[in-house]
């Protein structure tokens, strides 16, 4: 093995053979021959093996070695490697796994896999799109999340009851395949107002302030500074100083037929209560109410509102209409509704968006 491969060590809560949850370890990019040095049987396809006590301490000694593994990783995989296993939970079946990722645009073949490739996102070793989460869905099983961690649905009247009897409260906080960020990592240089509208598997970039109106998908995310007040959907990656106004929303590419992938460049606005179903290039801003779909017809004009084509050759009026999609990715582009027609129009954006930096200074 000589290429680049991606380690994890986790610690995984199981319930009748199935797999609730796995808390990872920082993720780490490793040269594959260095595995050769670790006597342990992992494949060179995508896989996990579940490691006892005793291996658990030739694995911290195999990685405390490797000067291109993270102090972070070192540091936790001590406290694993020299805490006593105790398990005190009669609920959940608890072990710790290694996990090898040698190709990581293969689909999801376990749950173990899905929680490893989210884990990659949210630490952001990969960016979205860099790591295939094809088959997540189907492998990934439904959790009641709750103050007594990943639970089985149908088991939840019988602990409800049982938590009743001993004087407590069971609490859940949804019903889902996928968890809240904020209780599996939390990034540097963020702020997420409300925990619940991360999903894990986002990647926050530094600067990033997601505000309580906001949400955010897994696979999908900010490079950089990002104001967040409305919603990025699956696959959706927006670029730095960009800002996504309250109630906007941008398409995603889990449901509805959108094969799209939409990106948003840097120094754009979306505004309030705006969406897009098209990408935008570096210094679009879309009025705030404005719904961009890709079929949607659109009046291009120049910065005197004349009739241009896409190569900015004056045209007849009329001539100037275009779908949306062919629009997509351009820069500096202005779209706003003529209040007076109904219109949609494209024009040339002279405004620079600029962030207050003081609120995100994180």
């Amino acid at each position: 093995m000589t290429n680049q491969l991606m380690i994890g060590i986790g610690i995984r809560r199981c319930r009748d053979l199935k797999t609730l949850d796995v808390t990872f370890l920082p993720p780490q990019s490793i040269n594959g021959e260095a595995l050769d040095g670790i006597d342990l049987d992992l494949t060179a396809e995508n896989g996990f093996i579940s490691i006892s006590k005793q291996q658990l301490t030739g694995v911290n000694l195999f990685f405390s070695s490797l000067s291109s593994v993270s102090t972070e990783f070192k540091d936790g995989l001590k406290q694993l490697t020299h805490s006593p296993q105790s398990n005190t939970n009669s609920y959940h079946d608890i072990d710790t796994i290694l996990m090898a990722l040698h190709d990581p645009s293969l689909p999801v073949e376990s749950p173990e896999e899905a929680y490893f490739k989210l884990h990659c996102l949210s630490f952001r070793l990969s960016k979205p799109h860099q790591v295939s989460l094809e088959g997540a869905f189907g492998q990934l099983n439904n959790v009641a999340w709750s103050n007594l961690g990943p639970l089985l649905p149908e088991d939840v009247p019988q602990i409800r009851l049982t938590s009743l009897l001993k004087g407590e409260n069971l609490q859940i906080s949804h019903i889902d395949k996928f968890p809240y960020l904020v209780n599996y990592h939390l990034p540097s240089g963020v702020r997420i107002a409300s925990g619940n509208r991360v999903r894990l598997g986002a990647y926050l970039g530094e600067g990033t302030t997601v505000m309580p109106a906001g949400f955010v998908n897994f696979n999908a995310g900010s490079n950089g500074i990002a104001m967040i007040e409305g919603r990025v959907s699956a696959g959706v990656f927006i670029g730095d100083n960009t800002d996504i106004g309250g109630g906007a929303s941008i398409m995603g590419t889990l449901s509805g037929g959108n094969e799209h992938v939409i990106e948003i460049k840097e120094n754009c606005l979306l505004g309030a209560n705006a969406g897009i179903g098209i990408s935008l290039g570096t210094g679009c801003t879309v009025e705030a109410g404005l719904y961009i779909t890709a079929g949607m017809k659109i009046a291009v004009v120049d910065s005197q509102s004349q009739p241009v084509d896409l190569m900015g050759n004056p045209v007849a009026d009329g001539n100037n209409i275009v779908k949306a999609i062919e629009l997509s990715g351009r820069e500096h582009c202005l779209f706003i509704r003529d209040s007076r027609t109904g219109q949609i129009i494209c024009r040339p954006n002279t405004k620079v968006i600029e962030l207050n930096q003081s609120l995100h200074a994180n």
